[in-house]
């Protein structure tokens, strides 16, 4: 094993952060192996002997600190910590996006990038201002499916569109031009679906792009959690293109 690594509470200026739970870190693990910095195991954890073949197969640092738990604050039934390096990817201009527009809440990313894994569709672009998307609750309200995805940060809309010009836009909004179903889904891999902040959506300046997207509900609520509106989209568009 290395030198014992001091993990610290997480803040956003860190070059590192760190998984919570013994899934997300699998997942680490198996995914990005190279970014993998150490792995902390907690001595109440119940599989002990596995992780460590795991940690020793991928040449991995494993550190046995129960203080380091409490250190960082971590929930009581976590006792794994994956520590691993921030990365930053390209998105793909030959595959679908989703572009999440000044999004605030971190366990909504993490809810919309596992959905994303979960539908097949893996590009996302984030609008900033917005939550943190490598802090450690966002990282576990994705269940780690924050490294099965390619993922890009943008000052502004416009500075992603002229990038990604030539993907076809669908906002979704409360006053789309259409209503959202399978048989007026875009079909083909160039196509971006664009969900805006939790609480104000997406401004009207986004009518004019592309083609805005209603979807259908009754009118008990006046919108849909911005997590369930996005899965509702992600699905029926992947259901079209034929990615699930």
């Amino acid at each position: 094993m290395k030198n014992k690594l001091i993990l610290k509470p997480y803040k956003k200026e860190f070059d590192y952060s760190y998984t919570s739970g013994a899934y997300a870190t699998y997942e680490l693990i198996e995914i990005k192996p190279e970014i993998v910095k150490a792995v902390y195991i907690h001595s109440r954890y119940s599989n002990k002997e596995e992780m460590e073949r795991v940690c020793r197969d991928n040449k991995i640092t494993f550190l046995y600190d129960d203080k380091t738990f409490i250190r960082i604050s971590q929930k009581e039934n976590s006792y794994i910590i994956g520590v691993f390096e921030k990365h930053s990817y390209i998105l793909d201009k030959s595959k679908p996006h989703v572009v999440l527009v000044n999004p605030s809440d971190m366990g909504n990313i993490g809810t919309i990038i596992r959905t994303m894994a979960g539908f097949n569709i893996h590009n996302l672009a984030i609008i900033t201002p917005a939550a943190d998307i490598f802090n450690p609750k966002t990282i576990r309200a994705s269940m780690g499916a924050l490294f099965r995805i390619n993922f890009q940060l943008f000052n502004s809309f416009e500075e992603y569109r002229q990038i990604y010009s030539r993907h076809w836009c669908y906002p979704f909004m409360l006053k789309g031009e259409i209503c959202l179903n399978i048989d007026n889904c875009s079909e083909g891999n160039l196509f971006s679906l664009i969900f805006g902040n939790e609480a104000t959506g997406l401004d009207e300046s986004f009518l004019g792009i592309g083609t805005s997207v209603k979807i259908p509900s009754s009118d008990l609520v006046d919108s849909l959690n911005l997590s369930i509106a996005a899965g509702i989209g992600i699905f029926t568009f992947a259901s079209k293109n034929g990615l699930i």
